[in-house]
């Protein structure tokens, strides 16, 4: 180590420093006063924050940014994103941005002419509140592509659409059995009409495809490196990784694609996970052996349910539209126990996707069967999603120490809920969604995620949202009790993302703390909050290097 002279700070200057100077620099450290602390300046050394203030603006530095007066705060963190499924949608038919489901076939047969030798047509993201009650039919994919089978996942990444082609490789004809944890829904006649709910009902079908080629891959994660950088992410929680995704984020970071860090969550079956256990240990210590300060695989992750659109999210009372159905749980609520038990029990974090107030209890349950027997530690459990909780659960957050997660973006009155939410839901519990303030004044835990490819990785997006609860400018705040100030957002996506990643030197801008930053050309607290989304990400840093633009 290089010590400066303390007669020459010529010598410290060349260490590489860099100073952020006319800025409102929000430190995410609250005072005794309740209030955030603000200064105008942070001094940047090998990779950490050297100092702020007055001492930032005395010490020399050999590079000084002049931020203009923009705001500079932690980098931000998404606590719940999938990184290679959102790069893969661009190697596949587009279809996201289809508006109806002649768009969507269209563009999946103009991909499939100019991909004469692709065997399967493959797309990601289409929006599955086009058809009614979300049941797309075989036969209109079977139009544009009789010959080729085609698989097409839904913008929930929990509904997929395939033609007549796919369903007889599958062999799903009438009088199947269907999967205890997915659903493939059949028509009056019993016969499949297209639509597979669940991985139970389309994962046989996937498990056709051919892998997706290294390459691909490499440009996946490099197309999300770019999509975080833009938006001032540093950290993410990858919430799907199997055991080849462990290699890829290793190949990806040694090739130098990868200026985030990766917290991987490892995939737990709830039909295989007592075969998994061995996997998951030994993927953690190759992640250890990689010796990558941006991975880390301590986390595993379980589906508690689906999702609510599809009648797949786990509820505690009937679906309105379908009185015969609660939904679909995942896994057994005494299996979910045992394995969360195991898996806490060899030090992993829990990380558990619950939608309906069925999973999220069950999760709850799970953590704190746990608990309770391997014992207090620092576990800090994450339930994802956190979309409906019932009013007995929302002061267990807190008394366990799960972390709340939320996806904010979610927290608008759309088309999701108009189209299919709330006709299951009705007009009660539609309106108990994403009480993500009540959950913050129950002193639980927050943080923030994107669930990106689902909806948008922008976190000034998600904070535009969670502050507003609106669509548009001129639409009334749905469940305005909910909204939360734009420095509580940002803490969701900041401090409190750093607490669940279990990282003290992320989150805030202290002296010490790791410089991951993030600069905005205006200050979020003092716009129009509709105009959040708006704010230009003019640079990011991560380990003090600049990665944006």
């Amino acid at each position: 180590m290089v010590v400066a002279d303390p007669q020459n700070y010529e010598i410290g200057v060349q260490m590489g420093t860099v100073r952020i100077e006319n800025a409102t620099v929000w430190t995410g450290t609250r005072l005794p006063s309740g209030e955030i602390a603000v200064t105008d300046s942070v001094l940047i050394e090998a990779g950490n924050i050297l100092a702020i203030g007055a001492t930032a603006k005395r010490l020399p530095a050999e590079q000084v940014i002049d931020a203009a007066g923009g705001f500079i705060c932690a980098g931000f963190g998404d606590g719940h994103v999938h990184p290679v499924f959102g790069g893969l949608e661009q190697q596949f038919a587009p279809v996201r941005d289809g508006v109806s489901v002649e768009a969507i076939a269209a563009a999946v047969g103009r991909w499939a002419d100019a991909h004469p030798t692709a065997e399967w047509i493959r797309g990601e993201g289409f929006d599955h509140t086009l058809a009614p009650d979300g049941v797309f039919m075989a036969a209109w994919l079977d139009a544009v592509i009789p010959d080729r089978p085609v698989v097409l996942r839904a913008t929930d990444y929990h509904t997929v659409w395939v033609n007549s082609e796919a369903l007889r490789r599958a062999g799903y004809t009438r009088g199947l059995v269907q999967p205890h944890d997915g659903e493939i829904v059949l028509d009056a006649n019993g016969e499949p009409t297209g639509t597979l709910r669940e991985w139970g009902a389309w994962r046989p079908v996937f498990d056709l495809l051919p892998p997706v080629e290294l390459e691909t891959l490499m440009g996946a994660i490099a197309h999300a490196n770019k999509c975080f950088a833009s938006a001032g992410l540093t950290w993410v929680q990858d919430a799907w990784v199997e055991p080849t995704g462990v290699d890829t984020w290793i190949q990806a970071d040694q090739r130098g694609l990868v200026n985030f860090r990766v917290a991987m969550a490892l995939w737990a079956d709830p039909n295989s996970w007592r075969d998994q256990v061995a996997q998951f240990v030994a993927s953690r210590a190759q992640v250890i052996a990689a010796g990558s300060p941006r991975l880390t695989a301590n986390t595993i992750k379980f589906f508690a349910d689906g999702v609510i659109e599809s009648t797949t999210g786990a509820l505690l009372e009937p679906y309105c539209d379908c009185p015969h159905t609660k939904g679909l749980p995942n896994w057994n609520p005494v299996e979910l126990k045992i394995a969360v038990a195991t898996i806490d029990a060899l030090g992993f974090q829990t990380h558990i996707h619950a939608i309906g107030d069925g999973a999220a209890r069950m999760a709850l349950d799970a953590i704190e069967y746990a608990s309770v027997s391997n014992g207090a530690r620092d576990r800090r459990p994450i339930i994802a999603h956190t979309q409906l909780v019932d009013a007995a659960d929302i002061g267990r957050f807190a008394e366990l120490g799960v972390i709340a997660n939320f996806e904010p973006y979610w927290a608008k009155f759309d088309s999701w809920q108009t189209e299919l939410t709330e006709p299951r839901l009705g007009a009660e519990r539609t309106n108990r969604q994403f009480m993500i303030g009540t959950i913050l004044k129950s002193g639980a835990p927050v943080s923030f995620g994107s669930d990106w490819p689902v909806t948008t990785y922008a976190p000034l997006a998600g904070i535009q949202v969670a502050v507003t609860r609106k669509m548009t400018a001129t639409d009334p705040s749905w469940m305005p009790q909910e909204c939360l100030t734009v420095e509580e957002a940002l803490l969701a996506y900041t401090s409190g993302v750093a607490f669940q990643a279990g990282d003290d030197s992320a989150g805030v801008i202290r002296p010490g703390a790791r410089a991951d930053l993030v600069w905005l050309a205006t200050d979020p607290r003092f716009v129009d909050p509709m105009q959040i989304e708006g704010i230009s990400v003019v640079g990011t840093w991560s380990d003090g290097k600049r990665i944006w633009p």
